[in-house]
């Protein structure tokens, strides 16, 4: 815990745990110099609040991604239909406002520190147990959102959380509905089946193939593109270019030294207060921990034995030397008002109890002028570079913004203007792989009026703009380049069609007495996860009746590969419900989250029913 805090101090990323969090809370870079012109037109009103195209754009991109990610590198994007991806992503954003404005009326909070901490302990975003900056950036960019964007969607989805949890955490269940839902989930069934084939060595006919192409060519059209042209502003050009005074460096010197002091090295006993122990338990026992070493106990020995900083209880409680400005300011006061080798007196710290024993003090030990010019020089130089890739930014936005394409503002800055592959809505390589460009690019104002975009954050030190220099709409391929394709669909569809008449066939056979000549796949006691059997076919088996008098039920269905499944189900048995406590606690937890989620998605509806919700687009 402390010890973490200590580790946490070494090295560039912070000093401190608060210096990655001021990282964090800086956030903005180009977003806060930029952002403020982003396009703000409202595509829906919940309640009197905005939700902004952008807000809309966003998530269709990202959730045209997730689609096609699920569905794999074959499939054509194409077949995604963009009106209902967008119908889909704005129900979405209403929902969410529609939480989000509910969270902030029952004055529901995510403190900013507990956020900081979220992000900086997330595993996405650590390299070797450490939380990375640079990690944490990759993420974001892949992810499609700035440090700002993140950190408020993260805030909003804790909110919603916290709502979420409130009203399903009011859901209980019954001991006769847990011994009911036991009973049928423990059921097993003996059934037989059989599958008819979707034989696909058919025949089609050129006829049916021009008429399937004719009906259908909206299927077969090319998808949406792009070509861009872009400029890349890169903060790495500008380290050269920056120049640093002698003046600059002495004086970044004086202030090294002035930061110098002394270093004290502690170790500490700490009592956790959490849910099992209350700050007077912890008190207590820290009290009784001061009577041991009163009476002779060695202190590293009670802190492998008792203490509660798994850091270093090991270590028998050694934090290791630190200067100001790492520990907890009661902590630190503590410890810097101590005599070396004196223990504490028991203090409280927001992570409880602890008692502190100075074990060693050291002065600061100061690099030469000459030791420290190589680092000092890069720091500068690097700070310079910044400040001149900023204003070089801001440079590059101007221009773009005046210019009617990208040769002058390219010109002005000594930029190359590059050009692009073709790519559509779903993104593609290169520069297209990331999805602020992707929407810039797609974006009213740069697609249809032609204009530059604004700067575009790529990653933190490299920005772009864009023009569209080609828009290419869909086409309808030609029939000769799609034919193989309708032939396999056409195919596929009436296999599974005579598939289906023949199983259909067979059920009527079977429920009329009839005699047939099926092979059947017989299945004893099965469960609802039977191994070896599709679950397609389990599935439907536990919805069909129970057998009357001894005479099976039977049924048929199509499976998802244009098969036809046969079922005859002939008995069902009902085990003695003998339930241990833990299973009965284990049902009780799965049902009470069931009724939980159901009780929030009636929560969801209410909130959609009652608000005010004005939908810009359709």
């Amino acid at each position: 815990m402390l010890q973490n805090i200590r580790d946490n101090s070494q090295g560039w990323i912070a000093k401190t745990i608060i210096g990655v969090i001021i990282v964090l809370l800086a956030l903005t870079g180009f977003d806060a110099i930029f952002n403020a012109a982003a396009n703000r037109d409202s595509v829906a009103t919940v309640n009197g609040e905005d939700i902004a195209t952008t807000q809309l754009e966003q998530a269709v991109n990202l959730q045209r991604r997730q689609l096609l990610q699920q569905l794999g590198g074959d499939f054509d994007p194409a077949l995604l239909n963009d009106q209902l991806l967008r119908e889909s992503a704005l129900n979405s954003l209403i929902e969410r406002m529609l939480l989000l404005q509910a969270t902030q009326d029952m004055d529901f909070a995510f403190s900013d520190q507990a956020l900081d901490q979220l992000i900086v302990q997330t595993p996405e975003f650590q390299v070797n147990g450490k939380f990375d900056v640079a990690r944490f950036d990759q993420v974001l960019q892949q992810m499609g959102y700035s440090r700002l964007e993140f950190r408020q969607l993260l805030q909003g989805e804790m909110l919603i959380g916290q709502l979420r949890a409130g009203v399903a955490g009011t859901a209980f269940v019954t001991d006769n509905q847990i011994d009911a839902f036991a009973g049928l989930e423990r059921q097993t069934r003996d059934f037989a089946y059989h599958i008819v084939p979707a034989k696909t060595d058919v025949s089609v006919t050129d006829d049916a193939v021009a008429a399937y192409y004719e009906e259908n060519k909206e299927l077969f059209k090319t998808p949406e593109q792009v070509v861009l042209e872009y400029l890349i502003l890169d903060k790495a050009n500008f380290v050269e270019q920056a120049e640093v005074p002698a003046e600059a460096l002495q004086s970044a010197y004086d202030e090294y030294l002035g930061s110098l002091s002394e270093q004290r090295r502690a170790s500490h006993i700490l009592i956790e207060v959490n849910d099992d122990t209350s700050d007077e338990e912890a008190k207590a026992q820290l009290e009784a921990i001061e009577q041991r070493l009163a009476a002779g106990e060695d202190f590293s020995q009670l802190a492998k034995e008792i203490s509660d900083d798994p850091g270093s209880a090991a270590e028998g409680g050694d934090l290791g030397f630190a200067g100001k400005g790492v520990y907890d300011e009661t902590f630190e006061q503590t410890l810097f008002a101590l005599e070396e080798g004196k223990v504490s007196e028991p203090i409280r710290t927001e992570f409880g109890w602890h008692l502190i024993k100075l074990t060693g003090v050291r002065g600061a030990e100061a690099q030469t002028f000459e030791e420290l010019e190589p680092r000092l020089l890069e720091e500068l130089k690097t700070a310079e570079a910044e400040r001149l890739f900023i204003e070089a930014s801001r440079e590059l936005e101007g221009l773009a913004f005046e210019a009617s394409d990208l040769q002058q503002p390219a010109e002005a800055m000594n930029l190359v203007v590059q050009t692009s592959k073709p790519f559509g809505r779903e993104g593609g390589e290169g520069i297209a792989a990331n999805n602020k460009i992707v929407q810039a690019a797609f974006a009213e104002e740069v697609l249809q009026g032609g204009a530059n975009s604004g700067v575009i954050e790529l990653s933190p030190g490299r920005v772009a703009v864009v023009r569209v220099k080609e828009h290419l709409q869909p086409q309808v391929q030609e029939l000769a380049v799609v034919r193989s394709e309708i032939e396999a669909r056409l195919k596929a569809q009436q296999a599974a069609e005579a598939a289906k008449a023949r199983g259909q066939e067979l059920v009527e056979q079977l429920e009329a007495g009839k005699p047939t000549d099926i092979e059947w796949q017989q299945v004893e006691a099965a469960s609802r996860v039977q191994e070896g059997v599709d679950p397609a076919i389990l599935q439907a088996v536990f919805k069909m009746p129970k057998p009357d008098d001894g005479q099976p039920e039977f049924d048929g269905f199509a499976l998802g590969d244009g098969s036809f499944a046969v079922v005859s189900l002939s008995g069902v048995s009902q085990p003695k419900l003998e339930l241990s406590e833990s299973d009965r606690q284990e049902y009780r937890r799965f049902l009470s989250s069931r009724a939980g989620q159901q009780a929030f998605a009636a929560y969801r509806e209410m909130l959609r029913a009652t608000a005010e919700i004005d939908r810009q687009v359709e």
